[in-house]
């Protein structure tokens, strides 16, 4: 991995043009594409059992068939090589490969090898992500990610795959979004497994990072020359009024709970100060043993950032909203966040997306900027866009296309935003949208679309949106 930072190169008047070595992909998740629920040895996982708790997911949906990937990804890839992707970010699940939490399923992990061999064959880079939310349903039966036995199932299940691929892929991410994987999940009650318990998303958080720096370590040992990461969803949190000490703590409070909880111990190898007493304040504490800090702090190569909207927040209710502990946007029957009481979250009046996340490109510049100075720049990280995008409510025409203006000028807008903070002096290596197509998108079910290729689920037929028609025309001249 070099230093150098690689300077954008200007082209045609008034066009701003990438770097040379910039990565243009897609990412999608495992349970959200595939289907195939129940085949080829295939159980149950966390997702496979919420999404058939009544009133867990719009319309009673879930992911048994999906965008039925696992039997058209020949296809799919064929599709991703004509838009003209140069690398594609998938999860491989542990539900599939070790099924049950168990011995491996070598059926379950041909898939995966199979779908490397197609995006190598078209020239795309495969950049895999082993953990994207989908734990073995019998994994959580005893404890899930509040025990520490986990991590280290984690870990044989991430050595099973690496078998398999290690000689084919060289970009490896450990985990997607442990902020949601743990806080939303164990504490929020939002996402599988459902839980509502505050010290269980604290003791999940912890134990993640683990499994995230026990496979750090791991695939360092077996393989130098692998390009190791992670992937957090972070975020801009702003005070309402600057000038307030109350919203300065509010802002302070969400950045340290979803921000610097997880950024602090990989890159420093300590929890920050700040939020141990938020969470002590409130009875709960972060189960650190002696030797996990060592492993979660294991260097890394890549910070894969995922960035959707960023927070305005305040220590008063926002002008006729009541509301508390809870961003409007995510509705969680708990707040995922056990530490804030009393903060709450204002809209800046800008456009709202489908899931009425305000649209604010500036912030992902602000974001990468911060990252790169605080965290990633000093430690030689290479920064990766690996998820930006937006659901809108697509009016498909006779023919089934998209003329999706709001994501296509959402697309642009981030890009430029990515843009602005590389000629800042930031080392960003590529970007992914998010998502390549419509899928089931967790919670909402198949209510939000956020792809660029929409998907008729009744026939499973794909038509590229003008969003996908536009990154594609992106990526020909790599230039805005």
């Amino acid at each position: 991995m070099t230093d150098t930072l690689a300077q954008p190169v200007r082209t045609a008047p008034g066009r701003r043009a990438f770097p040379e070595d910039f990565l243009f992909g897609v990412a999608t998740a495992a349970y959200q594409i595939e289907g195939a629920a129940h085949e080829d040895g295939r159980t149950d996982s966390i997702w496979d059992a919420f999404s058939r708790v009544p009133g867990a997911v719009v319309g009673a949906d879930n992911g048994d068939t999906a965008c039925d990937h696992y039997h058209r990804s020949r296809d799919d890839v064929r599709m991703m090589a004509e838009l003209g992707m140069q690398t594609y970010r998938f999860s491989t699940s542990w539900s599939r490969v070790r099924p049950d939490g168990g011995p491996l399923n070598r059926v379950g992990l041909d898939f995966y090898s199979r779908l490397t061999d197609e995006l190598l064959e078209a020239g795309i880079k495969p950049w895999l992500t082993l953990y994207h939310w989908d734990l073995p349903q019998a994994l959580e039966e005893q404890g899930g990610w509040t025990s520490r036995a986990t991590a280290e199932r984690f870990l044989e299940y991430a050595g099973d795959v690496h078998d398999a691929l290690g000689d084919r892929i060289d970009a490896w991410t450990t985990l997607n979004e442990p902020w949601c994987a743990s806080f939303l999940s164990y504490t929020g009650g939002e996402h599988a497994p459902g839980r509502q318990d505050p010290q269980a998303g604290v003791d999940a958080a912890h134990h993640l990072l683990l499994a995230h720096g026990l496979v750090i370590r791991e695939l360092r040992r077996r393989d130098a020359s692998l390009e190791l990461g992670i992937t957090l969803n972070q975020t801009i949190a702003d005070p309402v009024d600057p000038g307030s000490p109350g919203d300065l703590d509010a802002a302070r409070r969400i950045d340290g709970q979803l921000n610097r909880i997880f950024l602090d111990p990989i890159f420093r190898g300590e929890y920050p100060e700040d939020v141990v007493r938020d969470l002590e304040a409130v009875g709960l504490r972060i189960p650190v043993e002696p030797g996990d800090l060592e492993a979660i702090s294991s260097p890394i190569d890549v910070l894969g950032v995922n960035y959707y909207h960023g927070e305005a927040v305040s220590s008063r209710p926002a002008p006729g909203v009541v509301s508390t502990g809870a961003a409007p946007s995510e509705r969680p029957k708990r707040t995922p966040f056990p530490a804030v009481d009393g903060v709450h979250w204002h809209s800046r009046g800008l456009p709202v997306t489908a899931m009425d996340w305000e649209v604010q490109p500036e912030g992902l510049t602000r974001l990468l900027r911060r990252l790169d100075r605080e965290y990633a720049g000093p430690a030689g990280v290479r920064l990766m866009v690996t998820e930006n995008g937006a659901a809108y409510d697509d009016r498909p025409d006779a023919d089934g296309f998209v003329e999706d203006a709001a994501r296509t000028e959402f697309l642009r807008a981030h890009l430029g935003a990515v843009l602005d903070a590389i000629e800042q002096g930031t080392r960003v290596g590529g970007y992914f949208y998010w998502s390549l197509m419509d899928n089931f998108e967790w919670a909402w079910g198949y209510d939000k679309r956020f792809g660029l290729v929409r998907v008729d689920y009744e026939t499973q037929r794909r038509t590229v949106k003008r969003s996908g028609r536009e990154y594609q025309r992106i990526i020909d001249a790599r230039a805005l």
